[in-house]
């Protein structure tokens, strides 16, 4: 059964179909890779899967919940949860208060027990604080990160403790959106390293988008491929990179003729 079901998806914007009747699905534990030329509907696909965009058509199930209509905070209580191609961290705002500001949607005080500061919210504040750090040191940031604001962290660990906010809402999906960018070849391949983990350790089933190919290829059990929109090739890594459908998408027709060449 599958863990992730969205059937004949379409976004427009206007006149512009930017997502066109998409099927796709993912079962549970799986890593998959979205790929595709810049434009081609992935991150778009991404907002419609988090609800940051109201699909104009189709279905999606997830877990075996609807997610149409749901609102994104409503996603995320239903255990997906992503990261962004720009980070978005709070800058001015502690790296263990970023992570804990994801865990707040599984946090259950209630408002007046906030205010009295009940026996309960007090506990629950001190367990949620333990969790974020070892959250942290779970995604590779020190105990004298914990403190840093986040616009002062080195890039790279910006980009795990991104993460680590998304882990913190504790998902069953994890979407991550170009999460390789601007890294160097030895953070690529830590960072790569680092999501095979999520699955192993955590047994999260991901989803990224990624530009950067040998990454897709060696992590993905599964690669869709978009381009203007449309799904134009799916399969295992080996069956996609050798597509002749995904080769011109990428290189243009007369330089793809010249690639099998």
């Amino acid at each position: 059964m599958e863990l992730f079901e969205a059937k004949n998806i379409t976004k427009t914007f206007g006149g512009l179909t930017a997502v066109n009747k998409i099927d796709f699905t993912m079962e549970k534990g799986m890593i998959a890779g979205l790929i595709g030329p810049n434009g081609a509907g992935k991150t778009t696909f991404f907002n419609t899967i988090t609800g940051i965009y109201t699909i104009t058509s189709g279905e999606m199930t997830f877990d075996g919940s609807s997610l149409i209509g749901k609102k994104s905070f409503e996603i995320t209580e239903l255990g997906i949860a992503r990261t962004f191609q720009n980070i978005r961290l709070f800058s001015n705002m502690s790296a263990v208060d970023n992570v804990l500001v994801g865990k707040h949607v599984r946090m259950h005080s209630s408002l007046i027990g906030q205010i009295a500061h009940s026996a309960f919210t007090m506990k629950e504040e001190r367990d949620s604080r333990k969790e974020a750090l070892e959250m942290l040191e779970f995604v590779g940031l020190r105990k004298s990160d914990a403190e840093t604001y986040a616009k002062n962290l080195p890039y790279g660990l910006q980009r795990r403790l991104e993460i680590a906010r998304a882990l913190a809402t504790k998902p069953k999906l994890l979407l991550l959106d170009e999460p390789t960018a601007g890294m160097n070849p030895n953070e690529t391949q830590d960072l790569t390293n680092f999501i095979k983990r999520l699955r192993s350790e955590l047994g999260l089933t991901i989803l990224l988008i990624e530009h950067h190919m040998r990454v897709v290829m060696s992590i993905s059990d599964r690669v869709s491929v978009l381009d203007h929109g449309e799904k134009i090739a799916e399969g295992v890594p080996a069956e996609v990179q050798s597509n002749t459908q995904v080769i011109e998408a990428y290189l243009g027709k007369g330089n793809a003729s010249k690639h099998n060449t």
